[in-house]
């Protein structure tokens, strides 16, 4: 089966660099075409799996409760708009903790791929941050860079550059998570 990983802060709902986490659901705004993206994925056949770095979680910030509320609220609205995620993960962990899930080490892909019976040499990853192309990089996943979220800082620090290394690099870029799916679309 096709699978797109997809980040969620930045490719599925809006970031919020001022407040830092989403924190409940009235912080939570879908990126305008997403649930569209979505939808046109599942409809072609596409397995669609989240895989997010919580840090809100382990430093007091964003309950666990809260974090599912979201999660359950998202994936409803997703539903309702036509489109399915098979699964989301999330790393609970804040970054100096140095787990094994946290982006851009790549435990949730490989999980995800271990439950999931995931050929990841033929999966993609959409994000919207370097952590996001290393991970997938790490776990055999094709990186693709969207412009939204923090995409154009993560392109303009560490893409444009000619002496970027491949672990850096995404295989592809999209202004925004529809135009990634559409040619996810075309091309499978």
């Amino acid at each position: 089966m096709k699978t797109v990983f997809l980040d969620r802060d930045g490719v599925i709902n809006v970031s919020l660099p001022d407040k830092g986490y989403v924190r409940t659901w009235a912080d939570f705004t879908f990126i305008r075409n997403a649930k569209a993206a979505i939808r046109d994925l599942t409809e072609s056949g596409f397995r669609i799996i989240v895989i997010t770095n919580q840090a809100g979680i382990g430093r007091g910030i964003v309950s666990e409760t809260h974090l599912m509320d979201i999660h359950h609220r998202m994936a409803t609205e997703i539903t309702t708009a036509g489109g399915h995620l098979d699964a989301i993960y999330y790393c609970p962990h804040a970054p100096e903790v140095g787990c094994a899930c946290r982006k851009p080490k790549p435990g949730m892909l490989l999980r995800a791929a271990r439950e999931h019976d995931i050929d990841l040499s033929k999966a993609y990853f959409v994000g919207d941050f370097i952590t996001d192309i290393e991970a997938g990089r790490s776990a055999g996943v094709s990186p693709l860079l969207v412009l939204t979220g923090h995409g154009q800082d993560t392109y303009r620090r560490y893409i444009s550059h000619t002496q970027t290394p491949k672990t850096q690099t995404p295989d592809k870029i999209f202004q925004n998570l529809y135009a990634a799916a559409h040619w996810l679309i075309a091309v499978n």
